[in-house]
């Protein structure tokens, strides 16, 4: 708990997915796998709300979004959402529209990096989720789809158009999200999509080395690093340089950066405390 909360307490049960927390890594896990996890209204209200408490857990350095059973994500539940949205007027449509939107802000803006493994199909409003996390760890039966054109709809949803042509350049970014169609790991992997991509037994153990290494690195700098490149994609080179800078140089100042030159002198590895 920080001194920057006042008197709203946080949230310790959350009621649409699991929540864990192992040492300094918490773990989201979708939990309907009867259905390929879908995300329900009260799953992208619940997750939007988390995102923004997860920096005021002191404990918590990372954040890994997963699914039970066969699957990440199948997307939004085709009754519990598009069969409701159908009946809804205009000002609730925008009232979910931009909640889904704020989920994928939240992610991209969290300074606590997310790591989202993708084990089976990440579809629809899933493959958007994986899109937002700072790394996708993709077994070699994971697969990618951005359906919304196919029920539809824009493929721009909850800011696709925006990050993906920045993950897989504009040209392929047009085919995935006008056609729809769905794309393996290998491919995943060669367009950029995918951080790396392991073996289907591998996953869970992958997932977890890339969490303990992240849980255990230098927060500030990981934290400004996910700020910096979030925030420089719509800036000018020139501010973005100076964004830099300001940033570097109150790095600068802190015990990590410190501690970095002491162990090097010393010949050991740092002892990273996040100050």
């Amino acid at each position: 708990m920080t001194r920057f909360r006042a008197s709203v307490p946080l949230t310790t049960d959350w009621k649409h997915f699991d929540f864990t927390v192992e040492g300094r890594v918490a773990t989201v896990t979708l939990n309907r796998p009867e259905k390929f996890n879908p995300l329900t209204f009260e799953a992208y209200a619940d997750l939007r709300d988390l995102l923004a408490e997860l920096p005021h857990h002191g404990n918590i350095k990372v954040l890994v979004i997963q699914g039970r059973g066969r699957a990440f994500c199948g997307g939004g539940d085709v009754n519990e959402i598009i069969g409701e949205l159908i009946k809804m007027r205009p000002g609730e449509l925008m009232g979910f529209t931009k909640m889904t939107g704020e989920v994928i802000a939240a992610m991209r803006h969290c300074p606590v990096p997310i790591i989202v493994k993708v084990h089976g199909m990440a579809a629809g409003a899933g493959a958007v989720v994986a899109l937002a996390a700072d790394f996708r760890v993709v077994g070699r039966a994971g697969r990618f789809a951005f359906l919304f054109t196919k029920v539809g709809l824009s493929g721009g949803d909850m800011g696709a158009a925006y990050l993906l042509p920045r993950v897989v350049g504009l040209g392929r970014a047009t085919s995935l999200l006008m056609l729809g169609d769905t794309i393996d790991a290998d491919t995943a992997d060669r367009y950029g999509l995918a951080s790396m991509v392991v073996d289907d037994a591998d996953i869970d153990d992958a997932v977890q080395a890339l969490a303990d290494r992240i849980a255990t690195g230098p927060t500030l700098a990981l934290a400004q690093t996910k700020s910096l490149l979030t925030r420089e994609l719509d800036m000018s080179m020139s501010a973005a340089m100076e964004l830099d800078a300001m940033t570097q140089a109150l790095l600068m100042t802190t015990d990590d950066h410190a501690e970095f030159h002491a162990a090097f002198n010393s010949r050991r590895q740092p002892e990273w405390k996040g100050q």
